[in-house]
């Protein structure tokens, strides 16, 4: 008797709990650092601004106390950015400021240019009454030598990069990129920009999950394609292997056909089988295993159901390696149209999203889901979620769906 199929949720966690987080650190160029995970708190290795600086075009005077409307200045000269700090302003002298610029010594605060009118003497008249430190950027304001600034964990945006560069840091030390490794089994698959024969097609599917793997985290690694034979296939696991990947994934050859040689050349080298056939549609013959500290994903042949199974367990596994958090996928809509009975496995349905009247999201199944059709994906915004043993669905039932674009 077969053993029941292992229902989505149940295989998910059994994958995870495989796994744990790369924490071999390595240092790069903040160039390379975007959308990796900081290692170790990073504290700030300059004072920001170095100095007090004008926020604003204006005038620097020295006003302990403020400055009164109808308050009059002489202009002693100018200063802008990148100028060193001008000298000492004595009372009743004022410095015309441009902004980001190093305030006089002794000035404590900028009269903005609108605040004032110039006089045929050259002088100025103030025209609004001013605070004291008014229009100041004082220095250390943005963050001071010594100063933590980013936290272990944090991955690394434009934001973070821009204040690490700011703090004086041109290199970071981040947590090593888990490695994937991709390999395409079949003879009937030919490489991306080849023609195919008689009988072939192109290995597509590799290169949408190496996209969506690298935006999970993942240094992936294409292994290129095995034959379908037992010694082609242990070869070529055997050279994906030597990359030292943390994920091996296969796709194709994982099912029970009589050139399915995935997993019994795999259990022949040593993997330790977890689980293999999910409750789920498509995508049952997904297989699950670790051979000597590498974990193996078998993913099925048919573009569509290799993507879907990606998606569900490859994606949630890269985040959790790389340190990242789970994609924010899951979205709440309402159904258009209705759907019969599901069977006793989760399907997931590709659909379009929309709008209705009142700004709430629309699922709409595609006419389409077989497995083959890649045409079909593209055009898809999100897979609809049938649970096991849905009944009928009517039009405006809630549902939950999966977006495709996070």
């Amino acid at each position: 008797m077969k053993a029941p199929l292992l229902p989505v949720e149940e295989a998910l966690q059994r994958l995870l709990a495989m796994a744990s987080p790369v924490s071999s650190p390595e240092t790069v160029s903040l160039s390379a650092a975007d959308g990796r995970v900081l290692a170790h708190d990073l504290s700030s290795r300059l004072t920001h601004p170095p100095f007090a600086a004008s926020a604003m075009d204006g005038y620097a005077v020295t006003a302990p106390n403020g400055v009164a409307a109808s308050s009059v200045f002489s202009v002693i000269g100018e200063t802008a950015a990148g100028d060193p700090p001008a000298s000492n302003l004595r009372s009743g002298e004022a410095m015309r400021i441009f902004t980001g610029a190093p305030l006089p010594a002794n000035a404590d605060t900028v009269i903005i240019q609108e605040d004032t009118q110039r006089r045929p003497d050259g002088a100025i008249a103030v025209t609004e009454a001013v605070a004291a430190g008014a229009n100041v950027r004082t220095a250390g304001l943005d963050f001071s030598v010594g100063q933590p600034i980013l936290g272990a964990g944090l991955k690394l945006d434009f934001r973070a990069l821009s204040l690490a560069a700011a703090a004086g840091h041109d290199r970071v030390e981040v947590y090593r990129k888990p490695k994937l490794a991709i390999l395409a089994t079949g003879n009937e698959l030919v490489p991306p920009g080849t023609t195919p024969g008689t009988g072939q097609i192109v290995a597509s599917s590799g290169t949408g999950i190496s996209a969506l793997m690298r935006g999970s985290g993942a240094d992936v690694v294409d292994c290129g394609i095995a034959g379908d034979s037992e010694a082609a296939t242990r070869t070529a696991i055997a050279a994906a292997l030597a990359t030292a990947p943390d994920v091996l994934v296969t796709i194709g050859g994982a099912s029970v056909g009589d050139h399915d040689l995935v997993r019994p050349v795999l259990q022949s080298m040593g993997m330790t089988l977890d689980f293999w056939r999910i409750a789920m549609r498509p995508g049952k013959p997904l297989m699950v295993g670790k051979l000597d500290g590498t974990i193996i994903v078998g993913l099925p042949g048919n573009p569509v159901s290799s993507f879907v199974c990606a998606l569900v367990f490859l994606e949630p596994l890269m985040r959790m390696m790389a340190g990242l958090p789970p994609a924010k996928r899951l979205l709440k809509a309402r159904l258009s149209g209705k759907l019969p009975p599901n069977g006793p496995r989760q399907a997931y349905l590709r659909a379009r999203i929309d709008q209705d009247a009142n700004g709430g999201d629309v699922a709409e199944p595609l006419l389409q889901q077989d497995s083959s059709l890649l045409s079909v994906l593209a055009l898809a915004d999100a897979l609809l979620i049938r649970a096991p043993h849905a009944p009928e669905a009517k039009d405006g039932d809630p549902v939950d769906v999966l977006i495709l674009d996070s």
